[in-house]
């Protein structure tokens, strides 16, 4: 039972704004705010208010005028926290809004903790594990695509189909626990065939939703891209045209861009966390070389390389190193200047590098657009913008069902074997448990802490 009330400010901490909100939850968060709170028509009592009404009026302490605000009173158990809640929206000014927090830890307040808000929906039952954790992913989005999976998961999406999931668990589990109990009631002959069928399609169904790992990283945290290539290909200029504003200086003299530049940008709702480099060649420039030095290592660590080749001139030795580096990677080769005289055919490329290749003009902004369907044919599985299934977006939820799909396969090597039936229940129960750290049924009191202190103040 949490008894304590906490208070936090729920807008910008960092820099004023038109409004900012202080949030009270807890047991005691009416009385307290009613404490510094009075009605600017009349006498109001927030104690006796209608829950989810707002009213108006002045903070103030003790005989001091504060602010003039509007004050919503949520009553529980039907609220964000299923607790009572009061916020306070106020002028958005910084000495404001700490101000009017400092007054509510006056009147019996404590600071909230990062994340505390969301912690205690989760802890008082009004969401589950999964949901709090797509809450963050939910500001944290960079995309549609983030957004919109992000938000199905909110909505229950991934909770759903794991209770689903557990109900056929649970049911086995407790049908063959029954029958070793009571054999004269129940009969097993032959239910390992029965259970079979089922635990392939959960094999089948966990695998599936285990494929969406991988999406829900890249929608969450962006394709790290290096961009490759020799002095004077055009580097710096995709990068422009990419950023749509003038990140990197141009110029016709080769080795203008000595050391990486890095932008985030969204394509088409997809994020690339973009790094330019300086162009690959021998060179006895010591600045010059610490940045193809650094290029090098970058590209090392690179989810994708766009590698840059001017078309309009022969392949060298260098474009012989950076392709001798680029194997094994994923690769998208940009012919560039194509609105130039070009003598580099993108068959010759894809023969010598195995890369998708693309023929653009990074000056003009041609073909540029076609880039952003080739990297989700590359990275994406399936068509998320196109349906209403929520993603797997971190490591904890990924391992779970890893190891639930390692417990279910077990379940299979023993009705295969012919083992007793109670060995089935031992793999079955390891799954279900797998499972229920999914929704936050079965994790341990640090790890909740250490998922929720990763949250914004707040929220």
């Amino acid at each position: 039972m949490i008894s304590d009330t906490i208070a936090a400010i729920s807008t910008s901490t960092t820099s004023s704004g038109g409004i900012g909100i202080i949030r009270v939850s807890g047991e005691a968060a009416i009385d307290i705010v009613n404490k510094i709170f009075k009605g600017k028509c009349a006498d109001i009592d927030l104690t006796k208010s209608e829950s989810y009404k707002a009213h108006y009026g002045i903070i103030h302490d003790e005989d001091r005028y504060v602010d003039e605000a509007i004050v919503l009173v949520m009553k529980a158990p039907n609220t964000y926290t299923r607790e009572n809640v009061v916020e306070i929206q106020c002028h958005g000014g910084l000495f404001i809004v700490n101000k009017i927090l400092e007054l509510t830890i006056k009147m019996g307040a404590r600071p909230a903790e990062p994340g505390e808000f969301t912690k205690r929906a989760f802890l008082n039952g009004r969401i589950d594990l999964s949901q709090a954790e797509a809450v963050m992913d939910l500001i944290a989005s960079k995309n549609e695509f983030a957004l919109k999976s992000s938000f199905n998961q909110l909505q229950g999406k991934i909770s759903k189909k794991v209770e689903e999931y557990r109900k056929v668990i649970i049911h086995h589990t407790a049908f063959i626990e029954a029958a070793l109990d009571d054999p004269e009631h129940y009969e097993l002959s032959n239910y390992g065939e029965k259970l079979l069928t089922d635990v392939d399609n959960l094999v089948e169904n966990l695998e599936k939703l285990l494929i969406t790992a991988d999406n829900g990283t890249i929608l969450k945290e962006g394709i790290d891209t290096v961009i490759l290539g020799k002095p004077n290909a055009g580097k710096s200029s995709l990068l422009n045209v990419l950023a749509r504003r003038e990140r990197a200086i141009v110029t016709d003299i080769a080795g203008t861009t000595r050391d990486t530049l890095e932008e985030q940008i969204n394509l088409d709702g997809l994020t690339l966390n973009l790094i330019d480099t300086a162009g690959i060649r021998d060179t006895s420039d010591i600045v010059e070389k610490l940045g193809v030095d650094k290029a090098i290592e970058y590209a090392k660590d690179a989810s994708l390389i766009l590698y840059v080749v001017d078309s309009s001139v022969p392949l060298d030795e260098n474009d012989e190193k950076i392709i001798s580096m680029i194997k094994d990677k994923k690769v998208i080769v940009l012919l560039n200047k194509s609105d130039l005289q070009t003598v580099i055919s993108p068959e010759d490329m894809k023969n010598i590098t195995g890369g998708e290749v693309l023929s653009i003009s990074a000056k003009y902004d041609d073909d540029i657009s076609q880039l952003s369907e080739l990297i989700r044919r590359m990275f994406i599985n399936g068509e998320i913008e196109e349906n209403d299934e929520a993603c797997i977006t971190n490591i904890r939820q990924k391992t779970a069902l890893q190891e639930a799909i390692k417990s279910l396969k077990m379940v299979v090597s023993s009705i295969n074997d012919g083992m007793p039936e109670d060995f089935y229940t031992i793999d079955l129960l390891n799954a279900y448990t797998e499972l229920s750290k999914i929704i936050g049924e079965s994790v341990e009191e640090d790890l909740v802490n250490e998922i929720f202190s990763k949250f914004c103040m707040g929220k």
